[in-house]
C-alpha cells in the first residue's frame, strides 16, 4: 500500500562539519525558544482562552507551528 523511500528532498553533502552551527540549528528546532516549544505553548494556552475565537486562533497558530 505504501512505499517508503528514505531519501532527502535535497541531497546534502557536508564537506566541513561545524559543531557550533549544528548546536544553533538544533536549539532553534527543539530548544526553549524553538518551534516545538512555541507550538506547545499555543496549544496549551487555548484551553485557558476566554473566548471561542481566541481558542480557535491559538489552535490554528499552534498547528501551523507544528507544520514548520
Amino acid at each position: 500500500m505504501w512505499i517508503y523511500e528514505k531519501k532527502l528532498q535535497y541531497p546534502v553533502k557536508i564537506k566541513n562539519p561545524n559543531a557550533k552551527l549544528a548546536k544553533f540549528i538544533i536549539s532553534q528546532l527543539g530548544g526553549p525558544d524553538g518551534e516545538l516549544s512555541a507550538s506547545m505553548r499555543y496549544l496549551n494556552q487555548r484551553y485557558t482562552a476566554p473566548y471561542p475565537q481566541a481558542q480557535a486562533i491559538m489552535n490554528d497558530i499552534g498547528t501551523e507551528e507544528l507544520a514548520r
